[in-house]
């Protein structure tokens, strides 16, 4: 049954995206690019140690009966999520952030509406990652203990508070009111709690295919750290910034996970 806590965990991440995207009101100015690649790195990070050890390890450890093959439900699942984003990505119409051109099909909408929707697009595997977890730990299917659902849950949650900031300051610069660009921040981050939710709902159904849909997260996930995150923090001008937050980023999630799981 769903409870205060699983609500509370679920909701956290976009908190943190909230947080974020209220920085348009405290904020001149757009983000400097330095801060833009220091932000996109240490969320970039957040989210491959998340896909480590709070999804692609327990999905292993999970499929432990099955010996040498014990791999197996973690690379299907890995692929299937690198293809959902793939396609995703062929058919949602989104603008990166410093983006020219726009991806996905041609499309008349506003490029600050396509801005939204590329947030909107690697927000869908983040929620589903920390709904499958609870899911999980709510079943008692997977070694899954409170803390460590908790750890994932602030892990998305400290990744989107640069995320937050990101979409609302540059909607801020293009001329959109302050209270309009954070509501489109906070707007971008209600998939999250929704996929988590919709997860957690399918719980029973889902607890046969528990290791698939953990590295389908993952997979997910991976795919938007390297398509996108990646790129942004290392465009322009050579800088180290974004490596050295990619690796805060990666610490801070993996000390997380150990020390709450």
């Amino acid at each position: 049954m769903i409870n205060h806590e699983i609500i509370t965990g679920l909701m956290i991440p976009l908190i943190g995206t909230s947080a974020g995207g209220a920085c348009v009101f405290f904020m001149r100015r757009g983000l400097n690019i330095k801060i833009q690649k220091a932000l996109t790195g240490f969320a970039a990070g957040v989210m491959v140690a998340a896909s480590v050890w709070s999804l692609i390890l327990p999905a292993m450890e999970q499929s432990e009966d099955m010996g040498r093959l014990s791999f197996l439900p973690a690379f299907i699942g890995f692929w299937l999520g690198i293809v959902f984003l793939l396609i995703l990505d062929h058919v949602i119409p989104h603008l990166h952030l410093n983006a020219e051109s726009s991806e996905g099909p041609a499309s008349h909408l506003a490029r600050t509406t396509m801005m939204v929707l590329a947030v909107v697009l690697h927000n869908i595997p983040e929620g589903m990652a920390v709904g499958v977890v609870y899911a999980g730990y709510m079943t008692g299917s997977a070694e899954i203990s409170a803390g460590g659902a908790l750890a994932l849950s602030l892990g998305i949650a400290i990744q989107n508070f640069p995320e937050g900031a990101i979409i609302s300051m540059p909607l801020y610069a293009a001329g959109r009111s302050k209270l309009r660009s954070f509501g489109d921040g906070v707007l971008s981050g209600v998939v999250e709690p929704l996929a988590g939710l919709l997860t957690v709902l399918a719980a029973q159904a889902i607890v046969p295919v528990m290791p698939y849909l953990l590295s389908f997260a993952a997979g997910a996930m991976i795919y938007v750290v390297v398509e996108e995150l990646i790129p942004e923090m290392a465009e322009g001008e050579h800088s180290h910034v974004g490596v050295l937050l990619f690796a805060a980023g990666f610490s801070v999630m993996m000390a997380l996970d150990v020390a709450l799981g």
